[in-house]
């Protein structure tokens, strides 16, 4: 059996800069932030759904077309596509480097655009248009 020694290379040195401090503390306070309101949004979320529990269709688009609820709702759904594209951030950043990286981190952000404007214009076309 080969035993690794951990020589002075191998090592960070902690001298030295490792990235943009502004946008990383940027990054860590939109985690928290998002991640906070998510759990405050939750309780009403929760409403929600034991409030359409076993409801037909014309009334989940009444309770979902109030814009007391709806408009929260579409809150919510662009809040969770923030932190969403946060934590897959995260992911990629551990187990992807170079073009690859930006690459994914691109097809994230897309997707997450995606999932955010798809969600945000259903719940407003049910707030505005019934």
């Amino acid at each position: 059996m080969r035993e690794t020694v951990i020589t002075r290379d191998m090592v960070a040195d902690p001298k030295t800069k490792y990235g943009n401090a502004r946008a990383s503390t940027r990054h860590f306070i939109t985690q928290r932030l998002t991640g906070a309101i998510n759990i405050a949004f939750l309780i009403f979320l929760l409403f929600v759904v034991v409030r359409l529990a076993g409801q037909d269709r014309p009334d989940m688009v009444a309770v979902l077309g109030n814009g007391w609820i709806g408009l929260p709702l579409a809150a919510l759904l662009v809040v969770v596509a923030v932190h969403m594209r946060n934590g897959m951030r995260d992911v990629l950043e551990d187990y992807f480097a170079g073009s690859l990286y930006r690459l994914l981190m691109l097809l994230n952000t897309l997707f997450c655009i995606l999932v955010a404007v798809a969600g945000v214009a259903a719940l407003l076309k049910l707030v505005f248009w019934g």
